[in-house]
């Protein structure tokens, strides 16, 4: 055998100069993987930790809108900070009233954009029995809003036994970028979890809870504020429409002024 040409020196030469460029691109891989892990990390903390804000705050919601008028309802302090820590960017718990009728019944809107599947399992069916309430049915149902576009919702039913006696009715429904759906597994999934580490508040979903001792109120409550409740959330094209809003608002609220004066 010829030991020279079987051994080359150069052939040597490139071998070990192969495994150093080989070593050199693994430690360069493994920088840029810690680098890439740092950016994304550093991501998903903000995303967490800085909620992602709406065009137009829920809290800017109408007090006054023909003939409706609102008042804010309370949160118990740790449930607040509950929602805020684990999904709520945005909400709103005010009671709408309307006088002509003696109509009245809660609204409910939580906004979860930074973590869009936190809401998942936060639901009447889940929530309302948490709080004392016994779970009577759950039915699928429709709402016709003022627009004229109809909405499908659930209508829960619940009761408190003796010797409360009292008895609730809850229509809900989501909205997920823009569309509404009643079911919550349409963002219960790994896509739907993901965290929203771009704070696109396009990218979201809202819950919207209607409730009163009487279905009338919940589906007259429902018909009058699903447009207003829908302006302040993204469109699937991440627009939002409050200006009509606002002068709607601003006209009621100086035309019912004007009569109590």
């Amino acid at each position: 055998m010829d030991v020279g040409r079987a051994n080359p020196v150069g052939g040597v030469g490139k071998g070990r100069a192969s495994v150093a460029v080989a070593a050199t691109l693994a430690v360069l891989l493994l920088v840029a993987a810690g680098v890439s892990y740092r950016v994304v990390a550093a991501g998903l903390k903000t995303a967490l930790t800085t909620p992602t804000k709406l065009p137009t705050p829920l809290s800017e919601l109408p007090m006054r809108i023909d003939g409706w008028v609102g008042e804010d309802v309370d949160i118990p302090e740790v449930t607040k900070r509950y929602m805020e820590t684990n999904f709520a960017d945005d909400y709103v718990s005010r009671r709408y009233s309307r006088a002509l009728d003696r109509i009245h019944a809660d609204v409910y809107v939580v906004y979860c954009a930074s973590r869009p599947g936190g809401i998942v399992g936060h639901k009447p069916r889940v929530c309302f029995p948490a709080h004392g309430w016994v779970w009577d049915t759950t039915s699928p149902s429709e709402i016709v809003a003022e627009s004229g576009r109809p909405v499908k919702c659930l209508i829960h039913r619940f009761h408190k036994p003796a010797p409360s006696y009292q008895e609730a009715v809850v229509l809900s429904f989501y909205v997920l970028n823009g569309t509404i759906t009643v079911d919550e597994r349409e963002f219960s999934g790994f896509f739907g979890r993901r965290p929203n580490i771009s704070g696109d508040p396009a990218r979201y979903v809202a819950q919207v809870q209607i409730s009163a001792s009487l279905e009338h109120s919940v589906r007259a409550t429902a018909a009058k504020m699903v447009d207003v409740i829908l302006a302040f959330l993204p469109d699937q094209d991440g627009g939002v429409d409050t200006n009509g809003i606002a002068y709607e608002m601003d006209r009621t609220a100086g035309a019912v002024e004007g009569e109590i004066e």
